[in-house]
């Protein structure tokens, strides 16, 4: 590598780290975005034409994929699918070396080089041999397919969604079959929030408390591809009972150097920007990808009420309002070193870091009134809470392969993460009527430590691959908290020992497994076996109180994929799952911020076991379809749990009840015309809940269910346009339901620089300045609602830039840690 090059990279390196980066992104977009958009000429084009046919029938083959490469950049062009007489044409610029792809299910790849001869080119008959492999997935025969379809698990490709370069990562998310957004922007798997979240395949600090928020900070262009993984192999840790979210960052590690900036603006979220790198000289390769988010202030309005029964009926209204400061200065940075010790040992060590902080201020109006709309109390509350979240994660792997076949692996793995967290909240009462509670203080730090040691072996015989391995988790979480009453006569806070108290949870997770995976002629299958052992140790400081768990479990994960004539495929998998309780609902901090409406979590939570069967059919020709049914069920299902104390709810978590859920889902994508395709996404869940709550036997149930449509328009070679519509319904809970709510966008992007360079325009919720969100809770006792209105209409302005030039790609772990043996949470939401 030239000095110029190594300087240019260290520049870069640097920059990615430096917080301030999003000043200098939106400078960038500015000064230069109206020069690169209109800037473009038309350049001169060159036609391909041909005829694809099967080299043994002499028969035309249609919906074979024709892709187009430049040599020089190794990027795709253009692709294009044969039409019925297996004729195809492409047209590209002219002046260029180009390869020409041909790839269609059951055969063999075939390749033409193409050289400049100064006219249109004629290829005449391409002759595509059948291949005597088996296959192991069905893939979209489309230019660039959005949905892939795999034994055990469905991909959607972001990049291949045009509206990719103009949404952030939680709008991309509503788009992925089985994933649902809710109305307060928390994630969902088939309709839960029991599911893991992996970065790259590996758990990251960087969602363990926010995800939402996060996925808001992140722009799609930098998201390579979204895995959900509905039956999770025995290799993954057993957690998680709807399944995996994996989200594949782009991450090119190749001779040379190359890396992208983008760059968006939001009127509600505010400024953001993100930086990737990677480069590689001999044996040596670097990757980072920085993101930096300033979320703007933002405001609106709260709601509560509650209706007592009973000989004293009474009635409470808390109408207030609110304001967040956003996440402030929001920051993610990971970094990668790979090192080729030699042909057949490889190193790479990673290093990830995320924080960010809000400050959000709250004022409300509390009034109780008794039977004849007499006032019974009334106070006013003014809080601010500060909340600061981090996160740290180390990593070291080391691989070995083995001469006999390069997917012959041994790989031993450490990793160390580190999330802490605080909260502090200011409660100011006044104006009371009847009301004696003082003013406090609350504040909380809590956050979790942990080490994972990880030994994985992969042995590829003809037939079957056999994998195998033993890892152990040591997990330590801590929750100090502590609440101060103000003595008004001194004017001084007073510590609370009733609501004070040091809590600390010890887990350590220790487990074997072994999977198998055959390939034959039109059948795959995938099996394993996972034995885990959990030991806890939970300890109340404060109050000498110690809680000791130990069990066993053993999860099985079954997959099989029937392939079919014309591109189709049935594929049918079961697998247990596990819910262990995360920290925030084992937690016991007493959350009093709303004194009427009071918080807190279990720590004598019991792990659940869910059992899981689902079936998939899949069909890819011109467009693609795919049809799912699923259906699980478990028993002492941790719910959240509502009792009334008074006129004050107290809200926890516990194992009290039975989950049964039947499920269907279906994903169409078709191309109307050549310019003008279509996305269709929808899924719809019976659900059968009933628990036993202080002697008293609750049922609730229902059908839920989404609904998402997207239209793309090629306007010409450089200009898109695209909108989608979706429809989300109300969730069902044991003792109430939230609301439904709809969602949509539409956008415009323009290629520039070569189409290394995009800059977007995207509207979404043109229609809907606010938003509410609305949920209830009903007890024999009591009936509850809660409400936010908050901004909802949102303009997003931005620029996405690759550079580099690559040759050789390098080597990078096949193996490596994931820890994804806890119960995802959703504690952020849209207010």
């Amino acid at each position: 590598m030239q000095l110029k090059t190594k300087a240019f990279v260290a520049l870069v390196y640097l920059a990615c780290l430096n917080y301030t980066m999003k000043k200098f992104l939106l400078i960038i977009f500015c000064s230069y975005l109206p020069v690169i958009v209109f800037a473009q000429t038309a350049p001169q084009t060159l036609a391909i034409k041909g005829v694809v046919i099967d080299s043994i029938t002499n028969k035309p083959l249609s919906y074979v994929t024709v892709a187009l490469w430049d040599i020089k950049t190794k990027q795709p062009i253009k692709s294009t699918l044969t039409k019925d007489d297996g004729g195809f044409e492409l047209k590209s610029p002219a002046g260029k070396t180009y390869e020409l792809v041909f790839s269609f299910v059951g055969y063999k790849n075939k390749t033409i080089n193409i050289h400049e001869t100064g006219s249109d080119l004629t290829t005449g008959k391409v002759l595509l041999q059948v291949s005597t492999k088996g296959l192991t997935e069905v893939l979209v025969t489309t230019a660039k397919p959005l949905i892939k379809q795999e034994i055990d698990r469905i991909g959607y490709d972001v990049q291949a969604d045009p509206e990719s370069k103009s949404l952030n990562v939680l709008d991309m998310l509503r788009k992925v079959p089985l994933i649902t957004v809710d109305g307060s922007d928390n994630v969902l798997l088939k309709g839960g929030s029991s599911y893991k979240i992996l970065i790259n395949g590996k758990t990251s600090s960087l969602v363990a408390h926010n995800p939402s928020d996060v996925f808001k900070a992140m722009p799609a262009a930098n998201i390579q591809k979204i895995e959900v993984i509905t039956t999770p192999p025995s290799k993954y840790d057993a957690d998680g009972l709807a399944g995996i979210i994996n989200i594949i960052t782009n991450k090119k590690i190749d001779q040379g150097y190359n890396g992208s900036i983008s760059s968006i603006y939001s009127n509600l979220y505010g400024p953001s920007g993100a930086v990737s790198l990677t480069a590689k000289e001999g044996k040596l390769g670097i990757s980072v990808y920085s993101s930096v988010n300033d979320q703007k202030k933002r405001d609106g309005t709260t709601g509560n009420t509650l209706q007592t029964f009973g000989a004293n009926p009474t009635y409470l209204s808390q109408p207030g309002d609110f304001f967040v400061k956003g996440l402030g200065l929001f920051n993610y940075t990971t970094s990668e070193i790979s090192y080729e010790i030699d042909s057949l040992e490889l190193l790479t060590a990673t290093f990830t870091h995320s924080g960010g902080n809000s400050t959000t201020s709250n004022n409300q109006f509390s009034q109780l009134l008794g039977g004849s709309n007499n006032l019974l109390q009334s106070y006013r509350i003014a809080s601010i809470a500060n909340t600061n979240f981090s996160g740290i994660d180390l990593g070291l792997n080391y691989e070995i392969g083995f001469k006999r076949d390069k997917n012959q692996i041994l790989t031993f793995s450490y990793k160390y993460s580190k999330s802490p967290n605080s909260s502090d909240d200011t409660q100011s009462i006044y104006d009371r009527i009847n009301y004696t509670q003082p003013s406090f203080l609350q504040n909380n730090t809590a956050g979790t430590k942990e080490q994972t040691i990880q030994a994985d072996y992969v042995h590829p015989l003809k037939k079957i691959n056999i994998e195998g391995g033993l890892k152990a988790i040591i997990r330590n979480s801590f929750s100090d908290f502590e609440t101060s009453n103000l003595d008004t006569i001194k004017n001084i806070y007073v510590s609370d020992p009733a609501n004070t108290n040091n809590f600390h949870y010890n887990q350590g997770v220790y487990s074997f497994y072994n999977d198998y995976q055959l390939k034959l002629n039109n059948w795959g299958f995938k099996g394993g076996l996972r034995i885990e052992r959990t030991v806890i140790d939970a300890d109340f400081t404060s109050t000498a109180t110690v809680l000791n768990q130990t069990y066993n479990n053993l999860i099985p994960a079954i997959s099989v994929q029937r392939t079919l004539k014309n591109n189709a495929s049935f594929t049918f998998g079961f697998t247990n799952r596990i819910e262990r309780p995360d920290i925030s609902e084992l937690n016991p901090f007493v959350n009093k911020l709303n004194p009427k409406f009071i918080n807190t979590g279990n720590p004598g939570l019991q792990p659940v076991l869910n059992h899981s069967f689902e079936l998939n059919y899949s069909k890819f020709s011109t467009g693609s379809i795919n049809i799912g049914l699923s259906y699980s069920f478990a028993n002492n299902t941790i719910q959240n749990v509502t009792r009334l104390q008074d006129t004050v709810t107290f809200t926890t978590y516990e194992n009290l009840g039975s989950d049964r859920k039947l499920a269907a889902n279906i994903s169409v994508n078709y191309p109307l015309t050549k310019k003008l395709n279509l996305t269709i996404n929808g899924s719809v869940t019976e659900v059968w809940l009933q628990g036993n709550v202080s002697g008293q036997p609750y049922k609730n149930g229902g059908f839920q269910g989404n609904g998402y449509m997207f239209a793309s328009y090629k306007i010409s070679d450089t200009w898109r346009a695209g909108s989608s519509f979706s429809y989300y319904s109300a969730n069902v809970l044991l003792q109430g339901k939230s609301n439904p709510y709809i969602f949509s966008n539409v956008s415009l992007t323009k290629d520039v620089l070569k189409k290394k360079g995009s800059a977007f325009l995207s509207l979404s919720n043109p229609f809907t300045a606010y938003k509410s969100s609305n949920s209830f809770t009903s007890a024999p006792d009591f009936y509850s609602t809660n409400t936010f209105r908050f901004p909802y209409r949102t303009l997003n302005a931005g620029f996405n830039f690759r550079f580099g030039k690559l040759k050789d790609a390098i080597k990078t772990n096949k193996r490596g840690i994931n820890n994804d043996d806890k119960r995802a949470t959703n504690s952020s939401n849209s207010n």
